[in-house]
This record gives C-alpha cells, structure tokens and sequence, in this order.
C-alpha cells in the first residue's frame, strides 16, 4: 500500500533517486528563483529585454523603492489587520467546536460534524456571487472586517475537522477522572483539554496563516480599495498602468512572502509535533 523507504530499493534505483532529487528540486525552485533575480533587476533591463539573462547590476533599491513609491506598507499592515483576527476567531470556534464534538455523545453528532466538513468539499468558485452579495448587501464590502468574518467562517470548517480530531485521540480517562472530582465542563475544557491542545493549536494557527496572508481570489473579489486590501491583491496595484514595473512586483513579492515563511520556521518545532503527535504510540 505504501512505497518502500528508498533505502530498501536496489543500488540502481538509489543511484537515479539521487541524481533525479537535485534535478526536480531545481525544477521546483526556479519559478521562485526567477522572481528573487528579477527582484534585483534594474528598470532599464527590462525596458532592454533582459527578462531572463543575468542583471546588468543588483538593484537593492527596487526593495526600497517599492516602499517608497508604492503602498506596500499599507497593503503588508492590511493584511496583518486581516491574518490575525481570522486566525484567533478561527482557532477558537474550531477548540470549541472540537472539544463539543469529541466529548460529547448526542444523537446529532455525526450530522453536526458533517456538516461543518461539507464546506471543505465546495468548490469555493460558485460561492463567489452569493458571498459577494451578502457581503454588499450587510455593508461590508470593501472592508477588511467583512473579509475577515467570511474567512472565519469559511475555515472554521476545516479547523473543527482538525481539531475534532485531535480531542478524539486525548485519553478519555483524563476528563472522566476530572467529573468524578466535580470539576465543571468549563474548567474541563481550560485547564484539562486546552493545554493538552497546544501543539495542534500551534500547527494550525501556522496553516490559516499561511491559508488567509497568501490568499488571492477572495482579496480581489471582496475588497477594492488600498484601504482594504491585503498584500497579495495590492500587488497587482504594483503595475503601471502602460509600463509593468516587474522589478517592483518581484521584490513586493519576496517581501510578501517573508511573514508566512518567518511564521514557520519560529513555530517549526510547534508545528511538526502538533502534526506528528499521536502517529507513533
């Protein structure tokens, strides 16, 4: 069911693995390698046509001037005002919704389950309409508040299933023991089961980070205005409206990047044991 470790392959295959890895790592780094060259690119360059040649000299001044000349900082502190209140309001509903979900045993449990992962298997295209819509329609198109309330409720799916799961593998005996000591359900779930939560909390505070910062089609559908939107729909604004400043969208670009990216590797420990924990009893 599972391929065999490459270890246990014949020398043969091991030889063309080896050769075959540095070759698709390439492959996969190189759109991402273009983008971080023509960060450095001078306008004149690409005004010349080199596109893909080596620059004619570094210039580390597209990194300030895409500050300077541009709303970057705006864009890169809308987003923050975006990223962290869904991944807060997201978490929490989700260690709720989780906790009611593993715990507890009704009859509507299943049904209530499913219906929060059903979402996940909408193609969120078709909602683009309607959610536009509601949105106009409660006054808070265009708003940065109104992003962030669809994006809670929209993952909030995926982070029950996340964490409705992880409850469900705590040992039992700990909350039984704690209602036979006459604690209420409340201190259950603060001081028994949130604790225990923390590396899932940690991994999946990382995913909807990484989810809502690089999140690009709600950002152009929802918002419009450099008041309201977040970095990854700002840096199409990057462009002029006759000339394609691509030196300027590459080194937004980077500097869009670097929040996820710094986020992981902060919370890597966090994030792989929360993802790991409960794989090897």
């Amino acid at each position: 069911m599972f391929p065999r470790p490459i270890e246990q392959t014949s020398p043969a295959r091991q030889m063309l693995y080896k050769a075959a890895l540095p070759v698709a790592l390439v492959l996969w780094l190189l759109p991402l390698l273009g983008v971080a060259v023509t960060s450095f690119r001078p306008a004149s360059d690409l005004a010349q046509g080199n596109y893909f040649g080596m620059p004619s000299y570094f210039a580390i001044e597209n990194y300030a001037d895409v500050f300077r000349n541009t709303d970057m900082a705006q864009y890169i502190l809308n987003s923050f005002r975006l990223t962290i209140p869904v991944v807060i309001g997201a978490v929490a509903l989700s260690t709720m919704t989780g906790f009611a979900l593993g715990i507890y045993k009704f009859r509507s449990n299943l049904l209530v389950f499913f219906l929060f992962v059903a979402g996940n298997f909408v193609p969120f295209q078709i909602l683009m309409v309607p959610v536009r819509d509601l949105t106009y329609n409660m006054g808070l198109i265009n708003t940065t508040t109104g992003l962030a309330l669809f994006h809670i409720a929209f993952q909030t799916g995926f982070c029950t299933l996340f964490m409705r799961n992880f409850i469900k593998a705590l040992p039992f005996e700990l909350i039984e023991a704690a209602r036979v000591e006459g604690v209420t359900e409340l201190r259950i779930f603060w001081y028994i089961v949130l604790p225990l939560m923390r590396p899932a909390i940690a991994a999946l505070s990382v995913l909807i980070f990484t989810f809502i910062w690089n999140d690009y089609f709600w950002a152009t559908v929802l918002t419009t205005s450099r008041e309201a939107q977040p970095v990854t729909a700002g840096l199409n604004s990057l462009n002029g409206q006759w000339v394609a400043a691509w030196h300027l969208v590459s080194a937004g670009s980077i500097i869009a990047a670097m929040p996820p990216v710094i986020m992981f590797f902060l919370m890597q420990r966090h994030f792989i044991a929360g993802l790991t924990l409960g794989a090897v009893k």
